[in-house]
């Protein structure tokens, strides 16, 4: 059926059903996610392939894929760059266009007065296992012409799930009954077969790979029989390493009919005491609003804050509200909150951050390096 004939806005009661299960209710790894989405939402299967598949289509949809905690699978860091002006847009395209480890990639502003406004261009960054992280950074340091640069790793993670649809019309305030769980970043190493798996799983499908046998594919070109791709992704998934499968909406631009869903991002900093942070962080993370929180060290660059998250909003007076509302609930359970800030998010593109190391040594030679120069250690 021709995309023009199916609704494709996110206010389509069928459309808005759908989505507020598929952004990010599916979590781990299903052989049959369309089954569920289905199932959770109270839409037939095939409308939701079909409806899912236009707005991919009409661009509504950004990207359908399986997603990795790729925080457990490759080295990353959240980058603050410090950048001029006039090499800030330059910088900007190179990161998202030329770089594939770099994820996010986005121009935030904050008050002249607050600590770290220099840093204009932040982005994240996963370098696969095997290769250095600082070396990748002084790589891409040199390449944009940035004047400093500031490196945060997470330490913990405490939410992590962007659904922009179910989060409109929340409350400030609203939250779990319970304390967000935390989630841990070390790195598992996988083996050969894993990998191509793992390479297989995480490749966004565009709308005509979409039906109700979708791994059958996946495991053809990962050369391995179906029911041995769906046992080495449940066994990944037991690892902790499956994230969710996802429909991501295009949350930045306006699309069909000059919708959007959301007008403004914001990265809400923290500074709380030595020895709160995941206390912290577990308090912040069940807040509803939160699409990310986490526990980062940002530095005497950022007068230290060690908790971070990011909300999504049509308004910014809510956002700050919700905010609000989270200090509020952080002084009530006696965590006190030395310095906290917020800096608004602009200019943005959004792409899943590369983790093969196959990859990785490819883009070395691509650019003229010996990629056992960038392994980490040496």
């Amino acid at each position: 059926m021709a995309t023009l004939e199916v609704p494709v806005l996110i206010d389509d009661p069928v459309n808005a059903k759908i989505l507020a299960v598929s952004e990010d209710r599916i979590t781990g790894f299903l052989r049959d996610p369309i089954g569920e989405i289905a199932a959770r939402s109270g839409v037939d299967a095939q409308t939701v392939l079909t409806r899912i598949a236009a707005m991919l289509r009409a661009g509504v949809i950004r990207r359908v894929r399986q997603t990795m905690l790729s925080t457990s699978l490759a080295h990353g860091a959240l980058v603050a760059w410090q950048i001029s002006e006039e090499r800030l847009q330059a910088a900007f395209e190179y990161l998202f266009g030329e770089d594939p480890f770099s994820g996010h990639v986005v121009i935030r502003t904050a008050d002249a007065a607050t600590a770290g406004s220099r840093y204009r261009l932040w982005t994240t960054l996963k370098v696969p296992q095997g290769f250095s992280l600082e070396k990748h950074i002084a790589f891409l340091r040199e390449r944009i012409g940035a004047d400093a640069v500031r490196a945060m790793s997470a330490k913990k993670l405490f939410t992590l799930g962007v659904g922009h649809v179910r989060r409109r019309g929340m409350e400030p305030g609203s939250r779990a009954a319970q304390l967000a769980e935390v989630q841990d970043t070390t790195v598992v190493e996988l083996d050969e077969a894993e990998w191509r798996v793992l390479t297989a799983l995480k490749r966004e499908f565009p709308p005509e790979e979409l039906t109700r046998d979708l791994w059958v594919a996946r495991a053809r070109e990962a050369s391995v029989a179906p029911e041995a791709f769906y046992q080495t992704a449940e066994a990944l998934q037991a690892r902790g390493l499956v994230g969710r499968f996802s429909t991501f909406l295009e949350h930045v631009k306006p699309t069909v009919g000059n919708q959007r869903v959301t007008r403004y991002n914001a990265l809400f900093h923290w500074q709380v005491p030595l020895g709160r942070e995941i206390d912290a962080g577990r308090e912040v993370g069940r807040h509803d609003i939160m699409t990310h929180a986490y526990w980062r060290e940002g530095g005497p660059e950022f007068r230290n804050v060690n908790v971070m998250g990011v909300a999504h909003g049509m308004d910014k007076d809510v956002l700050l509200a919700h905010k609000a509302a989270i200090d509020e609930h952080l002084r009530e359970a006696g965590i006190e909150i030395g310095y906290t800030n917020v800096f608004w998010g602009g200019r943005s593109e959004i792409k899943p951050s590369e983790i093969s190391p196959i990859a990785y040594a490819a883009f070395c030679r691509d650019n003229g390096i010996d990629p056992e120069v960038m392994r980490e250690g040496l």
